[in-house]
C-alpha cells in the first residue's frame, strides 16, 4: 500500500486506523483543521511528530496579525503583505487571508486563546514591514505557546483521536489516484508502535517547515521538510521553495552553533530595540524608510553586508533603553533565554545574526488548500497559497495557517470525501528512494549553509547542487549494486527528506537568476520582473530526477481540479 510515485524503503504497515480525514501536524493550521473538520461530524484523527504541542507554532514570540485595531483594514493588511512579497503574492490569496483573518482570530479567541490586553481591548504591536499596529500577541512574547495550549486542550476535550511521536512516511492511494490516507512510523512504546497505516480519503499535510535543511535554524528539530518530500514523492507540485526566510535576529552562539538557536523576535524592534554594530552605528537608518523595521529580507541582508564589511560574525541588538520592567513583562521569554546563555539585554547589546526561520514556498494550493493530489491538503508553513511571495509579512504565518485550515475543513465537509471509502491498492512495482545515512543530515546542513543561505551565487549554489547530487547518486547506485539501502529509520528517513527539499530548493535557487525577496543573488543584484516575476514549479519525476518549469504570478491556480469523490 503506497503511492502511485515513490515510497521510501519502509516494512509494510503492521496496523490501521479508519478516519474519514487525517491530519499530519499539530501546529495552528493542523489542529485548527482538525477542530473544524471534528465540528463538522468527520472522524478526524492527528498524526504528529512529537507531542500535540511540540510544532514550531508553539515557538512563534512575535503573534498573529490580522485588522483588528481602530483606524486599521484589511485593505492595509493586504497592501502591506503584498508589498514584502515583492510582486510574488497572489492578490486574491492575500485578500481572502486580510479579509476571514479578524473573524478567525476571534473564533481562534472563542476557543481559548488568551491574548494580552489593555484597557479591555487587544494590545496590538507593531512588527516589521506593518505600518499599523495589528500584531495581537500573548504573555508578552509567548504568542505561539498560548495558541498551541488553547487547541491542544480543545482537541483534548473533545477526546478527538491522536497519534503522537509519528514520522509520517508516505500517501496511501487507491486504484483511480485518490488519497486514501498515510503511511507512517510511531517511535517509541504506546497503543501503535512501527509501521502502520491511517486508512483516509482526505489527507491534510499541515507538517510545518524545513529549516533543519539549515545548520543552524530558529525551527524545532523535528523541522526537516517531510511533508513536502512526501507529497513530491506523491506527484505534487511544490512552488517557491528558493525563497526561505532567514530571520535578521537570531541569538549568536557562536559561528560553530547548529540546531536550533533562540529567536529574538521581531516584536523588540517593533517596541523600539535599535540594531548596531560593534561601534554603537545604527547601520539600517538610511537604508530603508522603516530602518529596523523594514521587510526582514532587507533587515537580513543589512545585518549580512554589514558584517562582511566589518569582518564581523554578528550585529547587536540594543533594547537597553526598555529597562528591567519593559523586558520581565514584555519580553519575558526573550530575557529568560538571553540570560541562559551568559547575556543580560537589561545592561547589555545582545549579540544576534540571521538564521533559517521560515519557508514561504511549498506544497503548491489552491484557495481552498487542495493540491494536485486528489483527496491531498495543505496549510500552514508546508504549503504554498500564494499568501507570503517571495518573503513572508510578519505575523502572518499563523494566520495564514488558522484561515486556511478552516478553508480546507469547509471544502472537505462540502465535497462529501468522507463518503468515498478508501481501498488502498499495493503497489510492488514502485520505485523505492533511496535511503540516506543519519550521518548525512549534517553534510546536507552544511552544503545548503555554505552553498544557499542568506549568501547566494552561480557558483556557490552549483557547487551545492553538485554536491547534493553525489549524495543522491551514491545512495542510487548502492541501492543498485546491492539491492539494499541505508537501513531504515527516523534518522535515515528524515536524512533522505532533507536531501530531497534541499535539491529543489537549490534547483530553484539556481534557477532564479535575480534577487527578490528573502532570495538573494550575489551574483545577479537587481530585481528584474520582465524574465522572473513568474513561479518556479517543481514535481519528482519517477526516476526520481527534478522537473522544473516556471509558470506566470497571474497564473498561479485559486482553482485545481475537484476533489470530489466521482460518481460509480
Amino acid at each position: 500500500m503506497t503511492t502511485t510515485g515513490i515510497r521510501l524503503h519502509a516494512p509494510a504497515p503492521g496496523w490501521s486506523i479508519a478516519a474519514d480525514v487525517v491530519v499530519v501536524g499539530s501546529g495552528v493550521a493542523g489542529l485548527t483543521a482538525a477542530l473544524r473538520c471534528e465540528a463538522a461530524g468527520l472522524r478526524t484523527v492527528v498524526v504528529t511528530k512529537a507531542r500535540l504541542d511540540d510544532g514550531s507554532t508553539r515557538w512563534a514570540q512575535g503573534g498573529i496579525a490580522a485588522a483588528l485595531g481602530d483606524g486599521d483594514t484589511p485593505e492595509q493588511h493586504l497592501d502591506d503583505t503584498l508589498v514584502a512579497g515583492v510582486g510574488l503574492c497572489d492578490e486574491d490569496a492575500v485578500r481572502l487571508l486580510v479579509t476571514e483573518g479578524p473573524d478567525a482570530v476571534r473564533r481562534l479567541i472563542e476557543t481559548g486563546a488568551r491574548f494580552d490586553e489593555s484597557e479591555g481591548e487587544l494590545a496590538l504591536t507593531r512588527e516589521g514591514g506593518h505600518h499599523r499596529r495589528r500584531i495581537a500577541h500573548a504573555g508578552g512574547d509567548a504568542t505561539g505557546a498560548e495558541i498551541s495550549r488553547a487547541l491542544v486542550e480543545a482537541v483534548r476535550a473533545r477526546g478527538m483521536r491522536t497519534v503522537e511521536n509519528a514520522l509520517v512516511l508516505d500517501l496511501l492511494t487507491d486504484a483511480e489516484g485518490h488519497t486514501a490516507g498515510v503511511t507512517l512510523h510511531v517511535m517509541g512504546e504506546g497503543q501503535h508502535d512501527g509501521v502502520g497505516a491511517v486508512h483516509a480519503p482526505a489527507v491534510v499535510l499541515a507538517t510545518g517547515g524545513m529549516g533543519q535543511v539549515f545548520s543552524a535554524t530558529t525551527n524545532p528539530s523535528v523541522s526537516t521538510g517531510d511533508g513536502v518530500a512526501l507529497a513530491l514523492r506523491a506527484g505534487a507540485e511544490v512552488s517557491d521553495l528558493e525563497f526561505v526566510q532567514f530571520h535578521p535576529t537570531v541569538l549568536f552562539l557562536g559561528a560553530d552553533a547548529e540546531g536550533q538557536q533562540p529567536l529574538v523576535s521581531e516584536a523588540v524592534r517593533g517596541e523600539g530595540a535599535h540594531l548596531i554594530d560593534a561601534d554603537g552605528v545604527r547601520f539600517m537608518v538610511g537604508q530603508h524608510e522603516l530602518a529596523e523595521l523594514a521587510p526582514r529580507d532587507i533587515v537580513a541582508k543589512g545585518i549580512t553586508r554589514r558584517m562582511q564589511e566589518q569582518d564581523a560574525e554578528h550585529m547587536f541588538l540594543d533594547a537597553r533603553h526598555f529597562g528591567a520592567e519593559m523586558w520581565e513583562h514584555r519580553f519575558p521569554t526573550i530575557l529568560a533565554a538571553c540570560r541562559a546563555h551568559g547575556i543580560d539585554p537589561v545592561t547589555t547589546p545582545v549579540p544576534v545574526a540571521p538564521a533559517a526561520h521560515y519557508a514561504s514556498g511549498g506544497v503548491r494550493t489552491d484557495s481552498h488548500g487542495r493540491t494536485t493530489v486528489p483527496g491531498l491538503y495543505a496549510c500552514g508553513e508546508v504549503a504554498c497559497t500564494g499568501v507570503h511571495g517571495a518573503n513572508r509579512l510578519a505575523s502572518n504565518s499563523l494566520l495564514e495557517g488558522l484561515v486556511y485550515a478552516e478553508r480546507i475543513a469547509a471544502d472537505i465537509a462540502a465535497n462529501g470525501l468522507h463518503a468515498r471509502v478508501p481501498q488502498p491498492v499495493p503497489h510492488p512495482e514502485i520505485p523505492e528512494h533511496p535511503l540516506q545515512t543519519a550521518q548525512a543530515r549534517f553534510t546536507i546542513q552544511r552544503i545548503m549553509t555554505s552553498g544557499a543561505g542568506v549568501l547566494r551565487s552561480a557558483g556557490s549554489l552549483t557547487k551545492a547542487a553538485d554536491q547534493l547530487q553525489r549524495l543522491h547518486t551514491d545512495a542510487r547506485e548502492a541501492l543498485a549494486e546491492n539491492g539494499k539501502t541505508a537501513e531504515a529509520g527516523v534518522d535515515t528517513w528524515e536524512a533522505t527528506n532533507l536531501l530531497c527539499v534541499a535539491r529543489v530548493l537549490v534547483a530553484a535557487a539556481l534557477l532564479r537568476e535575480e534577487t527578490r525577496g528573502c532570495h538573494w543573488r550575489e551574483d545577479r543584484p537587481e530585481r528584474d520582473d520582465t524574465t522572473w516575476r513568474r513561479h518556479i514549479v517543481v514535481t519528482l519525476n519517477p526516476d526520481r530526477t527534478l522537473a522544473v518549469h516556471t509558470t506566470d504570478t497571474t497564473h498561479f491556480p485559486t482553482t485545481l481540479p475537484s476533489q470530489a469523490p466521482q460518481e460509480q
